[in-house]
């Protein structure tokens, strides 16, 4: 059984949200925002949203391992913390209380009227979640959502360092397009981010 479902955002889940997203901030593998968001920020966001650009959340149904003591994944490297020989082996976390694992959303690319059949998407996962299914569950459903809601593509920009969201980009039809260098500063370092599209 599935250690989580998919489901649409609702205003509760706005304190999550603001935590998993300020996950990606933290953890540089994800955004070039560096502005942490509170829970009450992520409600106003929620509101404002439009119903051709949902925000869907992934919802545990078991407790990921426990938290590392060391400090969030750096650029250089994994996308999440280590696991023991007997978490690998299960391939799931124990089980305990439920929870969000992640979130996604279908974004506005573009106000312009030309671009409304282009939706840009975020896709967030919690630091314990990562590697367990649960980004490609929150993606597959934002590409049905896509097509629910009649766009003709999506886009995404991703850092080239985080070679496991590109990899899992690319099993669901998501192509390279192209390579803005030195687009954001982060830390004091110029980070490279990759364009990437599915026409669905």
């Amino acid at each position: 059984m599935a250690d989580y479902r998919t489901r649409p955002a609702a205003p509760a889940d706005a304190a999550d949200i603001a935590r998993i997203y300020n996950q990606g901030i933290e953890d540089r593998l994800a955004t070039l925002e560096t502005e942490l968001r509170t829970p009450a920020e992520r409600a106003q966001w929620l509101a404002a949203r439009g119903p051709r650009h949902p925000v869907i959340v992934g919802e545990r149904t078991t407790e990921p391992e426990a938290a590392s003591n060391r400090p969030p994944t750096s650029r250089a490297g994994l996308a999440g913390p280590a696991t023991t020989d007997r978490d690998a082996a299960s391939n799931r976390p124990p089980t305990s209380r439920a929870g969000l694992a992640g979130w996604a959303s279908l974004n506005v690319f573009n106000a312009r009227e030309a671009y409304r059949f282009v939706a840009d998407i975020s896709v967030y996962v919690d630091r314990g979640w990562r590697g367990k299914g649960v980004g490609g569950a929150l993606l597959a459903r934002l590409v049905e959502l896509g097509r629910e809601h009649g766009f003709h593509k999506l886009v995404l920009s991703a850092f080239p360092f985080n070679k496991a969201g590109m990899a899992l980009y690319e099993k669901f039809g998501f192509r390279t397009v192209g390579i803005y260098r030195e687009q954001g500063m982060l830390d004091g370092a110029w980070v490279d981010t990759v364009i990437m599209e599915n026409l669905l």
